[in-house]
């Protein structure tokens, strides 16, 4: 059976970064390729917080553009994370381990839907799913959501989008989408200056996008807005 074609995302049609593999050396092309074959097995998440925390990475970073078997399993990087301890190298002093602020985190967000829309956050509609989001990116959730008394909204909020945009990018997939060239090591980068392309990098092709109705991804809060509402 013929291998379906790989689909290249974004504004380089055609570019695929692993096509430099031949140029980095041996501890480069491991940690590449462990990468595009990490495993998706849960060890961190339940069975029963499973569903939610992947409807929750769906909502922050939608994939649908991608084919399923291009997908990046962000949620797999989190709980792999999580399950290890690997931690930045410091907690804020109001904010729990990280792996108790994803179970509290999960816990609040389907409180956050219950008090809006009175059902469990995957059960709600993508703009419904955003708009308790929003809660979070606001620091703003309900008060009928207690576990945000004592667990920080903006900090959870914080965290969560560092581990996903951060795996996330750290994926090939993603830096064929974004036309990075790649682990510079040990060949490095020839154009240095005015903004000239690699030999192996593709032309930039840029199209129009429009988000999706049915999503919030096309909305914006004013940053002078935000700032005025914040606590002090």
């Amino acid at each position: 059976m013929k291998a379906a074609a790989h689909k290249t995302i974004g504004y380089y049609p055609g570019y695929r970064t692993i096509n430099q593999i031949g140029y980095w050396d041996e501890a480069t092309r491991k940690v590449v390729l462990e990468r595009l074959g990490q495993s998706t097995v849960l060890r961190f998440f339940t069975a029963a917080e499973a569903p939610l925390a992947q409807a929750v990475v769906d909502r922050v970073l939608p994939q649908e553009d991608r084919p399923p078997e291009q997908r990046i399993p962000v949620l797999a990087g989190i709980d792999e994370r999580l399950y290890s301890g690997r931690i930045d190298g410091f907690r804020y002093e109001d904010m729990p381990p990280d792996g108790d602020a994803y179970r509290q985190g999960l816990a609040g967000i389907d409180e956050i839907a219950h008090a809006l829309f009175g059902r469990e956050f995957v059960r709600l509609t993508h703009l419904q799913q955003d708009s308790v989001l929003l809660t979070l990116h606001d620091a703003k959730p309900p008060a009928a959501a207690p576990t945000w008394h004592h667990l920080p909204a903006d900090r959870f909020w914080r965290l969560l989008i560092d581990d996903v945009v951060g795996i996330y990018y750290a994926h090939p997939y993603a830096w064929d989408e974004i036309g990075y060239g790649g682990p510079a090591y040990p060949r490095g980068y020839m154009r240095l200056d005015h903004g000239e392309p690699e030999p192996w990098e593709v032309e930039e092709r840029r199209y129009e996008f429009e988000a999706p109705a049915d999503s919030l991804s096309g909305a914006f809060t004013p940053l002078g807005k935000l700032r005025r509402g914040a606590k002090s």
